[in-house]
């Protein structure tokens, strides 16, 4: 079993089927996507002695957690993101870098603020659940005795039930918001400890399946002790993770190509091949780990009569609403007791706020010889017409800017020196219904595999975790067809604090619960 990844001791190792510590003979693997979920599969295979190549339509790594640079030692990125302790596959990723870590800071709370004053905080809390979530409803101004009499205790036991992957088709058909009415929690309590998070997934909750917030809310609050609070990189992801990972990759002989646009793949009995800018690439297998609009979009091509199915379960997968990020570069600083990091609920189109210099060192090196802030704003599940429509992506930003200066007023006095503006709608949706139908990381076909977080995948993993735990698993599948050993993954524990133990069935019994 691997070395244990955080300090929660019920962290749960699912362990890789056992082989030799690398593959016999020569195998190779053509990765197409350089997010998370390729490079943790491009790591993992390489690792073992697979000859990869890995195929990155942009121009750099790090997919949705990519950052370019700008003029003036200026950087920008698709926006913030939290680094939660509960990321275990993620961070082992990251050690491959820096076993210690050491390029990822604490933020030392992150608060949640509504405009009639209500603000709730994570910091100082106990790590061990149940007691940590029992603080936080003590001190939090949101839970009033009468409003927690109104709570609804049959669903809110749920979430101490949970049981993985059954509590993912459990919710089918239900989304986040009706769930959330069904819970009956106060309306502020509602808005700051659930709401924000469903927002944060890219979705309004009535799009969202209720099955993924039980299982973060599982994730982050009631089935982990490693607290409530994340870590950042202490620099942009392209300087701090990126760089370092693809010259680990490049010294286990992965062959990394940018501005690499696979126009198609393909499947046989006696290999692969895909297309990059029309030249013909061949491999012994494929794993396909590009967003879910270009999954879609080479899924659709690959033949074969046996993936006929397959194609149709990839294509009634679909993206999130758009998401809007606004970084501004101003000529005062923000006030120094503003956090590094501010959830919004009722402000508006605004989730977020962050304030760069407190953690980023080229944003504080900027800040520092400017005398200013650098502020990001996030706005989620925005309308489709922000997506082409200048006019409306430009009201936007104007909105956003005028509730940043409701949460910081200081700011409205303050001066915009640069400002970066991104429009995108390529981040998935999971959806109420559909859960069992959707594709994993295996397919009909042996030698070709999935990676990415749109996939369905039974452990309580989101996000980047589910990023990099089904790039571990993509290349597990293939490692143990060529009789190597694949890569542990652990999870938080995969059953709640009140689930009840299943128990194995005598020989020829039924199970019983």
């Amino acid at each position: 079993m691997s070395q244990r990844p955080g300090r929660d001791p019920r962290a749960q190792c699912h362990p890789a089927a056992p082989g030799t510590r690398r593959v016999e003979g020569d195998r190779s693997a053509l990765v197409v996507g350089g997010g998370i979920a390729g490079l943790a599969a491009a790591t993992a295979l390489a690792e073992r002695g697979v000859r990869v190549t890995l195929a990155e339509s942009g121009d750099r790594l790090g997919g949705r957690v990519a950052a370019w640079p700008l003029d003036g030692q200026r950087t920008m990125s698709r926006g913030f993101h939290a680094f939660f302790r509960q990321y275990y596959n993620l961070r082992r990723l990251l050690r491959r870098i820096d076993v210690d870590l050491s390029f990822l800071v604490p933020v030392d709370d992150y608060p949640l603020q509504r405009p009639d004053g209500l603000r709730d905080s994570f910091a100082g809390l106990v790590t061990t659940p149940p007691w940590s979530v029992l603080q936080f409803v003590a001190r939090s101004p949101a839970f009033t005795a009468r409003g927690l009499a109104g709570v609804h205790i049959p669903s809110a036991l749920e979430l101490l039930k949970v049981r993985f992957p059954d509590t993912y088709e459990r919710y089918e058909g239900e989304s986040a918001a009706a769930f959330l009415d069904r819970l009956r929690f106060p309306d502020g309590a509602r808005d700051l400890a659930l709401e924000v998070f469903a927002r944060s997934f890219f979705a309004d909750p009535r799009e969202f399946g209720a099955g993924e917030l039980v299982a973060m809310f599982h994730t982050y609050f009631l089935g982990s002790a490693e607290g409530l609070l994340f870590d950042v990189p202490d620099d942009d992801y392209d300087a701090a993770l990126w760089r370092p990972l693809a010259a680990r990759l490049e010294c286990l002989g992965v062959d990394i190509r940018l501005d690499a646009h696979v126009d198609s793949i393909e499947v046989r009995d006696d290999g692969a091949a895909v297309s990059i800018a029309g030249r013909r690439v061949e491999a012994d297998a494929v794993v396909l780990a590009a967003d879910p609009r270009a999954a879609r979009r080479l899924a659709e091509g690959i033949p074969g009569d046996h993936l006929a199915g397959w194609r149709g379960s990839v294509a009634a997968t679909y993206n999130a609403p758009p998401f809007v990020v606004v970084r501004l570069w101003l000529d005062t600083p923000v006030d120094a007791s503003r956090p590094a990091f501010l959830g919004t609920s009722g402000y508006g189109p605004l989730d977020n706020v962050s304030v760069l210099e407190r953690f980023e060192a080229g944003a504080a090196r900027w800040a520092e010889d400017h005398h200013g802030s650098v502020v990001e704003l996030h706005a989620y599940a925005c309308d489709e017409d922000v997506v082409g429509d200048e006019a409306a992506a430009s009201a936007l930003v104007d909105r956003l800017e005028a509730e940043l200066h409701r949460v910081f007023p200081e700011t409205a006095a303050a001066g915009v020196l640069a400002r970066e503006v991104l429009v995108r709608d390529d981040c998935t949706l999971i959806g109420p219904t559909g859960w069992a139908a959707r594709p994993g990381v295996m397919t009909p076909d042996p030698r070709l595999v999935l990676a990415g977080d749109w996939l369905r995948c039974g452990y309580p993993v989101a996000l980047m975790e589910r990023a990099a735990t089904t790039g571990f698993l993509a290349a597990n599948r293939l490692l143990a067809r060529w009789g190597a050993a694949g890569h542990d993954i652990w999870t938080v524990p995969m059953r709640g604090l009140l689930a009840r133990r299943r128990v194995r069935p005598a020989s020829g019994g039924a199970a019983r619960r």
